[in-house]
Parts: structure tokens; C-alpha cells; sequence
């Protein structure tokens, strides 16, 4: 029975087989049929606003699913349906990695995200909690097709010469040139479907959408799965392997002028009475994971959810308005910012792409004025490319998890409480002044805490995401505590400045939850506000200066800020950020999020995936209202001028042509002032 059950399983493969060799074609046809319904399944998976799939979209999608696969025209039969069945099984792969990449990170992934794949695997059960039993329809005809092209490769030979052993066959010649005719049609068809309509968006709503790449999701808009896909393949090969002078002497000059006109107001600010206030200060500066703003100063259960924090901005200059910027490298990204006060690249992390370019970091720069230097994290040093990054950021030391030991393991690796507590161990002994800059890890997505440290009363939050994160939250704030009571211990807290900021939101994305836990509908700029905003805190020695300051900031700003009070000049430093903490703050300081988001504190403007200004919102915060939206339009461009300026800079390692041409600059001038003398 079992043999003839195969034996009726061959033969029908074998004449499925043999009419898709015979019905010239009709095998590709079903892979496109096949292939655009995974592109509407996946845009109805994905749900974004204000990206339905239009008709337009559906025939640059079919296009780019014709240049994908018009090449296997070319093959034999049996060659041409094993490669299709291939490039479906890729295609599917890449389509739900993206549906993966986006429902943690709100974006598509890149060639840059893919040469940091190892970091996946780090990922572990982070990935467990996005899948959905339903994104596997997308898998539904592998069922069939792997079979087929195990089949196809194992007997389909034998089984196609059999059929054709007494056909006439075709002329060689004759079957190249219908070949050849045949795949530069499909070619032809899918290059008009792809760039006519790809060519009026970028004439009409589109302009500047791939010339600035703001942000992935709009680029995908634009040129469709696929074809998003194809153009970042090509985007990066064009920046990294074709591109030998990415930068003209126009763009160079222009760039460099930009920078040093934020190097000379920053030198205008010198005067500040602050500045300089708290020379030769040891620094700490705490990154701390997914710790944001609409927790602090809350209570659950009858608890503060952050008690230590809490009792802490009474005591510290606390920024209410400060906001992080990051994007893909999300962590890294935080770091890069707050440490060298560039603005993140839209794909991948400065961290991996850039790591050897040079940059005006606060730890190179307070290492040159005879500052001790080390970073802390206890996890992997590879992790985000970080010994290598460390290392060109001129660390003294960087203290990974191999220096630690894992004695309290939560989530991903050491308690924050532990790592706090051996960490100190190394600061206590550190000759000062010093800078020491840790990086917390215990309050990572999904918030797993032992249940020995779920502390708080969650009610009918208890179990569910938001209750885990508030519950890690609340670990890292006795973790807080602790250090400040080691500080106060050691004799640091009167002879150090103490900073801490979050890195980046917490990666929850059902609102029911947060409007469960703030008791209240929230609308469009209030969420805007929860997933940007994070705590910054700087306490000074005795307490000075401290109060909610409601000047607007953001991880730019960071380090501008900590230079500011140690009196370290940065006007001649390659640095975006301004100082915050002054006696008199900066009028008409913006905020610029990399998707060309930003706010100046008094009004916010969230831009449109498609990438058009018009059909983006502005925002009065104060009323939390909507107003027209060209009430932020003036400023708009000065936000993409920002991000075009940094993006010059950093990808083409432009501080160091700065620094090498002002150096040539000063040797000639001192070689003309000599011989004149």
C-alpha cells in the first residue's frame, strides 16, 4: 500500500512536472500569481498608515516581482522551477524578517541590519514574543513546492526524458531566441511597471524620499517590498564599492561650515556662569535600558514605581522635556549620541559601519585632559561591535561580561544590581578625576525578572508586558539606589557628577496597555510623547541647580552638557548638541528624530511614513492639540539639513579631513608669520 501510495504521489508529480515544461512559461506565471499575494498578505500584515496597497503599488510590485525572477526563463524546465521554488523561499524569508524587524524595531531591515546578523542570535527569546500564528500563511505553499523541488531534482530528469523520448525537439538556436525574446519582454514589462510609476512619485508626492532615506518604511512606500529591497542592495553597494568621492568639494565645504557654525554658538555660551563650575568633577553616566519618561514620579498597587529616581530628581537638575533620538542601533545608537553628539544613520548602527571613523567623543576628549577613562556593560563584548568601537573611542578600559561575574543572572545576563555593585568595585579604586560610563542591561525586552524581585501590586496588569516592564523597572530603581548609597559610601557624591538618561523606548506596542496603566484614551501626540521622551538627570555636587528644567533636549545634547560644566571648551570639537544646563537656557533649540521628526519644545511634528511634509501632523504641546500642519513646515527643513549634514559627516569620516585640513591650515599660516619675521 505504502508503495503505491508513492508511486500515485510520483505520478502526479511527474505530470505536473511535464505540463509545466510543455505549457511554456505558465510555472512563472504561478510564481508571480503566488508572490503577489504574499506582498498584499504582507502589507496587510504590517498595517501601517496610510499605506494601503493602491493599485499603483500592486504594478510596481508585480514589476519587481518580474525583474526578480525573468532570468529563469533562460533555464530548462526542470532548472527553471527548482529556481523559482528558490526565490520564493527567499522571498518569504526576507518578507517576514521584515514583518520581525518591524513589530520591534517599527522599520524594515537592511543590508547593514544583515551584516549584523549575529546579533539575532543574541535576541533569543525576544523573537519568541513577536511571532504570530498567522504570519505562517506566508509558508503555506511550501508545503507543496519543497516537496516538488526535492522531487524535481531527485526523479523530475529521468521522469522529463521519458515523456520527451520520441517528441520532436526544438533547434537549439530556435529555443535560445524564444528564450531570449521571451525574458527581455518580461524584463522590459517589469523595468516600465517598477521605474514609470517609482519615476512620478519621485516627480510628484515622493521628492527627496531617496536622496535624504529618512526612513525605510517610506522608502517602501515608495518602490514596494521587493523593490525596497532591491533599491537598498543598491544603495549600498553604491555608498560602499561605487562611490570612490562620495562627497564634492560643495557638499564638503558646506558640511564643515555647518558643524563649525554649532562649534562657534557653543563658544558663544562660554560665558555662562556654569560653565566651568565644576572643573576637574569625576563623571559617572548611567545608559539606562528602555527606561523612559511616563513611568517616573508613578505609583501602582499603592507603590512608586520608582522610588530611588523619584527622591533622586529632588535633588538633581531633572529635564521633563528630553527626548531620545535612536534608530536601528537602538542601544548603540543612544551611546554613539550621548558620547559623540552625531545623529545615528538611518540603517544599521555608526557602531558596526563606522567604527573606524573618527569622532569627538566625550571619553577621548576627557582622556586628552588627563581624565581616566572606562565603560562598563556586562554582556558580550562583540555585542553591537563594541570593542572595536570602544576602542577607537579611546576607553581606557572597556569592562565586559567577562570581567563580571554572573552572579545574579536576570534576562539577558548580570542584575543591573550586581553589575552596579562590581562595577563600583573597579570606580572606587580608579584614580581621579575619572570618567566612568555604565550601561544597564536588566530592563531589556521581555522583562523577565525572578519572581523574588516582582515586587509591585500590577492588578490587572499583572502578566501582562506592561506589568513585567514595570516590574523590571522597579528592580532597576533599588538597583539606583544602591549605587547612590555606594557613592555616598566611598566619599564620590560631593566630587562627581552623577548622569543618567534612558536609551530608547521599551518596544511595547499595544496602547491598550499603556491607556490601562495611565488610566486614560491616549491620542496620537501623547503616544508620540510616551515612545520618545525619556528621563535625564544630572545631580551636581551638593545638590546644586536642582529642579525640572522644561528646556527642550535630547542624547545629542548630552555630552555638550557635561563639557559645558567641567569647563572643557568644545568650539573646535565636531559636535551637533548644545548644552542644557546653563542659568540661561537656549531659545529656539530644536530636537531632530532620524525619521525627520522634531519638536523645539513648544511644538512637535511627527512626519508621514510616505515621506511628504504636507501630510505630516503638527502638534501643540502645551494644548496637546493638533494645529495646520504649516505651522511646522518652516522649520521642517532645517530638521533634514541636520540629518543630511551629520550623515555627510559620519559616513564619510569627515572629521578627520576637517581636522587634517585646519592642521594644514595652522602649519601654513605658522610657516607665513615665520618667514615674515
Amino acid at each position: 500500500m505504502l508503495y503505491n501510495n508513492h508511486s500515485a504521489l510520483r505520478r502526479l508529480m511527474s505530470k505536473i512536472l511535464i505540463g509545466l515544461e510543455r505549457l511554456k512559461a505558465v510555472d512563472l506565471l504561478l510564481f508571480v500569481a503566488v508572490m503577489m499575494a504574499k506582498v498584499y498578505l504582507f502589507n496587510a500584515i504590517l498595517d501601517v498608515p496610510k499605506m494601503k496597497m493602491t493599485d499603483k503599488d500592486a504594478l510596481i510590485e508585480l514589476g519587481a516581482i518580474l525583474l526578480f525572477s525573468f532570468w529563469t526563463i533562460w533555464l530548462p524546465a526542470r532548472g527553471r522551477i527548482v529556481a523559482l521554488i528558490v526565490l520564493n523561499v527567499i522571498a518569504s524569508f526576507v518578507l517576514y524578517a521584515d514583518i520581525i524587524y518591524y513589530r520591534y524595531f517599527q522599520d524594515l531591515i537592511s543590508v547593514p541590519v544583515l551584516l549584523q546578523f549575529s546579533q539575532v542570535d543574541s535576541l533569543g527569546e525576544s523573537i519568541g514574543t513577536l511571532l504570530r500564528a498567522t504570519d505562517f500563511i506566508l509558508f503555506l505553499d511550501w508545503i507543496i513546492i519543497i516537496p516538488f523541488a526535492i522531487y524535481a531534482l531527485w526523479r523530475g530528469r529521468s521522469d522529463l526524458r521519458q515523456a520527451n523520448e520520441y517528441r520532436r525537439k526544438p533547434a537549439g538556436m530556435q529555443k535560445a531566441i524564444v528564450r531570449i525574446v521571451l525574458s527581455a519582454v518580461i524584463f522590459g514589462i517589469g523595468t516600465s511597471l517598477v521605474f514609470t510609476n517609482v519615476n512620478e512619485a519621485k516627480r510628484t508626492w515622493g521628492q527627496g524620499i531617496l536622496v535624504g532615506n529618512w526612513w525605510n518604511l517610506s522608502i517602501y512606500n515608495m518602490t514596494g517590498a521587493l523593490g525596497f529591497h532591491g533599491y537598498d542592495v543598491y544603495r549600498y553597494v553604491k555608498q560602499h564599492w561605487l562611490d570612490a568621492e562620495t562627497v564634492t568639494a560643495e557638499q564638503y565645504s558646506g558640511a564643515k561650515n555647518w558643524i563649525q557654525e554649532r562649534g562657534d554658538q557653543r563658544k558663544s555660551l562660554e560665558q555662562d556662569a556654569l560653565f566651568g563650575a565644576y572643573k576637574d568633577s569625576n563623571v559617572i553616566m548611567l545608559q539606562l535600558e528602555a527606561f523612559q519618561n511616563f513611568m517616573v514620579n508613578k505609583s501602582i498597587g499603592g507603590q512608586e514605581i520608582t522610588p530611588n529616581l523619584n527622591d533622586l530628581i529632588e535633588q538633581s537638575a531633572y529635564f521633563s522635556q528630553f527626548y531620545q533620538q535612536t534608530a536601528q542601533g537602538r542601544t548603540s545608537d543612544a551611546d554613539f549620541m550621548a558620547n559623540c553628539s552625531m545623529q545615528p544613520v538611518t540603517n544599521g548602527s555608526v557602531f558596526i559601519q563606522y567604527a573606524p571613523n573618527e569622532f569627538d567623543c566625550m571619553s577621548s576628549t576627557l582622556k586628552a585632559n588627563d581624565y581616566g577613562t572606562s565603560v562598563f556593560h556586562s554582556y558580550e563584548g562583540g555585542f553591537w561591535n563594541r570593542n572595536t568601537m570602544y576602542k577607537n573611542m579611546q576607553y581606557d578600559q572597556f569592562y565586559s561580561l567577562k570581567h563580571f561575574q554572573l552572579d545574579e543572572k536576570i534576562g539577558w545576563a548580570l542584575g543591573d544590581k550586581s553589575f552596579f555593585r562590581q562595577s563600583f568595585d573597579v570606580i572606587a579604586d580608579q584614580k581621579q578625576p575619572f570618567y566612568s560610563f555604565l550601561i544597564t542591561l536588566s530592563s531589556h525586552y521581555p522583562f523577565t525578572m525572578p519572581v523574588e524581585e516582582q515586587k509591585l501590586n500590577l492588578g490587572e496588569l499583572d502578566g501582562t508586558l506592561m506589568g513585567d516592564y514595570l516590574q523590571s523597572i522597579h528592580y532597576v530603581d533599588a538597583a539606583l539606589g544602591e549605587l547612590v548609597d555606594r557613592m555616598k559610601a566611598e566619599g564620590l557624591w560631593d566630587h562627581t557628577i552623577l548622569v543618567m538618561y534612558g536609551d530608547h523606548d521599551n518596544s511595547i506596542n499595544d496602547w491598550s496597555l499603556f491607556e490601562t496603566f495611565l488610566g486614560k484614551p491616549l491620542n496620537d501626540l501623547e503616544r508620540q510623547m510616551i515612545v520618545k521622551q525619556v528621563p535625564l538627570l544630572i545631580h551636581l555636587p551638593k545638590n546644586e541647580h536642582a529642579g525640572t528644567y522644561t528646556n527642550v533636549g535630547g542624547q545629542l545634547d548630552v555630552t555638550p552638557t557635561i563639557m559645558h560644566l567641567l569647563g572643557i571648551s568644545t568650539a573646535d570639537q565636531y559636535l551637533i548638541g548644545m548644552p542644557l544646563l546653563m542659568e540661561n537656557p537656549l531659545l529656539g533649540k530644536k530636537v531632530v528624530q532620524r525619521n525627520g521628526a522634531f519638536t523645539d519644545g513648544t511644538l512637535y511634528f511627527m512626519p508621514s511614513a510616505d515621506g511628504i511634509a504636507e501630510n505630516g501632523a503638527c502638534w501643540n504641546i502645551q494644548d496637546n492639540a493638533s494645529i495646520p500642519v504649516s505651522g511646522c513646515i518652516s522649520a521642517f527643513e532645517d530638521s533634514r539639513t541636520e540629518l543630511n549634514m551629520s550623515d555627510q559627516i559620519v559616513m564619510n569620516d569627515l572629521i578627520a579631513d576637517f581636522k587634517e585640513q585646519t592642521a594644514t591650515e595652522a602649519r601654513s599660516s605658522n610657516g607665513l608669520e615665520t618667514a615674515g619675521r
